[in-house]
């Protein structure tokens, strides 16, 4: 009785009133908000921070200030395709060209694909396919769905374990809520002592998006057609569909919504691109950091 009534309290304490008055909660703390930031902190947007913090707004809001700092000088929204096409080449990284049963972004990923050494590069490559994903969201979609073939891995290949952990720092701090599940189809057995060395650095919501699927599974078969039209599902998934990389017409692709982006985050496209702070953007005048202090 006890904990009926307190799972009763919490779906009261969590309900759509008390959440939205979280996110008037949390928008007040950011105080006053311009340009990028203003952009970026939309009302969706702060309830994945409040939800990856439990709807603690304190601990919400030091979050989200980490990540408009971190947007501030990375600037992920200027990356352009040109930038990083090298690290497509094989398709290590790359929109499918389908979505998943309730219509979200779909991201194929193939480390056996693996085709360069510099860690820095690899992770702006998925930086950029990160935003370019979201991007591509359908309206009244916050999340994606990750499909990840192992088709030819191996260590050798393999991203090392500091550069994973850097990649799940970023996914996890400044892309929260965004991965809805992620399919780890048919991992071979030497991955299982990598994925031991990351695990570690997972929230635990992250890893419970984590599945491993295998061909011969009852489970995991029904799993995948569950979320996943197999007509559509390439066979590296256990569909009926071609998965084939086609570098040209995908850099197409990207090259289009690099136009999407910058018309989105207000570029003028008639700019020139220079580099800035190692990276290349569009001409504009740097965003203040906030002096509010963080609470923590």
């Amino acid at each position: 009785m006890f904990l009926l009534r307190r799972q009763t309290q919490n779906q009261q304490e969590n309900g759509p009133a008390q959440q939205d008055a979280k996110v008037a909660e949390l928008r007040e703390a950011l105080g006053p908000l311009s340009g990028r930031r203003l952009k970026y902190c939309t009302d969706a947007c702060l309830r994945r921070y409040l939800e990856a913090r439990n709807w603690n707004v304190d601990k919400s809001k030091k979050m989200l200030e980490e990540t408009l700092k971190w947007r501030s000088t990375y600037k992920p929204e200027e990356i352009r395709w040109a930038e990083v096409a090298h690290e497509g080449e094989t398709g290590k990284v790359s929109r499918a060209n389908f979505h998943d049963r309730l219509g979200r972004t779909v991201l194929i990923l193939r480390p056996g694909m693996q085709n360069t050494a510099s860690p820095e590069d690899n992770i702006k490559h998925l930086v950029y396919l990160l935003e370019n994903a979201i991007l591509n969201l359908s309206e009244g979609q916050e999340q994606m769905s990750w499909l990840i073939d192992f088709t030819g891995f191996s260590l050798g290949t393999n991203l090392s374990p500091k550069t994973a952990r850097d990649i799940i720092h970023i996914l996890q701090n400044h892309y929260p809520e965004r991965l809805a599940i992620a399919f780890l189809f048919n991992p071979p057995r030497i991955f299982q002592a990598f994925y031991k060395a990351v695990k570690y650095f997972l929230d635990p919501k992250t890893a419970q998006k984590v599945k491993f699927v295998y061909p011969n599974n009852k489970d995991s078969v029904e799993l995948m057609k569950s979320l996943f039209d197999i007509d559509n599902l390439p066979s590296e998934f256990g569909g009926k569909a071609t998965l084939k990389y086609d570098h040209e017409e995908f850099s197409r692709l990207m090259t289009e919504d690099d136009v999407k982006t910058a018309k989105y985050w207000g570029f003028d496209d008639d700019k020139p691109f220079t580099t800035m702070n190692g990276h290349i953007g569009a001409e504009v005048a740097p965003e203040p950091v906030p002096v509010t202090p963080v609470v923590g």
